[in-house]
């Protein structure tokens, strides 16, 4: 289990998490949703300690977090200059002998033996979900996993952390379609400025829908009002 206890994050004086709790259980999805700037990925560069939080503190198994114990997919993926895919695949995954790096690759069929650098967008996603499976940790946090793939790769990647979840790993996704988080998570955590408003179990997701598109629907119908 993770347990995020009172978590306060600050970028100088703008507070972006306030007394943040949340549990993480093993064997089930869990999702982050948010509008962009709600502080989805701030919550998950201090879980995995790129950010030093101001308060509060992340615990699994008992203990304090390591990154060690987190495969972490970040919304932006980054490689190193002149490393094609499979170098970075056998990189990531060299402490773990089960990973079959060509067998992997026969979901998303990438060309592993060119550069990284000339990947498409979509190409360069999927190399890191690859590489974060490689590396076999108990904690996957993936920020955006769904951005900039095409419809297949999409469902290709559904299917897997479907697959994934029988694993027992605890698994975290944040994402700002809510359609993406409502067809595989067991659970959805609704961020809001830097506040965990609410927290919806499976059953509950047509009502966490209803909510948001009503509440989207407030703030808008004046301004179409006046467009259409």
């Amino acid at each position: 289990m993770l347990e995020i206890k009172n978590l306060a994050v600050s970028y100088g004086k703008n507070e972006v998490l306030k007394n943040v709790n949340l549990t993480f259980e093993a064997g089930m999805i869990h999702g982050v949703l948010g509008i962009n700037g709600a502080g989805k990925s701030t919550l998950f560069n201090t879980i995995y300690g790129f950010k030093k939080p101001d308060a509060g503190s992340a615990q699994f198994q008992n203990r304090t977090i390591q990154n060690g114990d987190i495969g972490f997919m970040e919304t932006s993926c980054y490689f190193y200059p002149l490393m094609t895919g499979f170098e970075y695949l056998k990189l990531l995954g060299i402490q773990n002998q089960d990973f079959d790096i060509k067998k992997w690759n026969e979901l998303f069929e990438l060309p592993l033996h060119e550069y990284v650098e000339n990947y498409s967008t979509g190409m360069k996603k999927k190399l890191a979900f690859i590489g974060v499976i490689a590396m076999d940790r108990p904690i996957l946090i993936l920020d955006e996993p769904f951005n900039g793939v095409d419809i297949e790769s999409n469902e290709k990647l559904l299917q897997l952390l479907i697959r994934l979840k029988s694993t027992n790993k605890i698994i975290i996704i944040a994402s700002h379609i809510i359609e993406s988080l409502t067809r595989i998570c067991d659970r959805i955590n609704l961020l809001e400025n830097g506040i965990i408003k609410t927290t919806f179990e499976k059953a509950e997701f047509p009502i966490l829908e209803k909510e948001l598109k009503d509440s989207i629907k407030l703030k808008i119908d004046d301004v179409l009002e006046g467009l259409v």
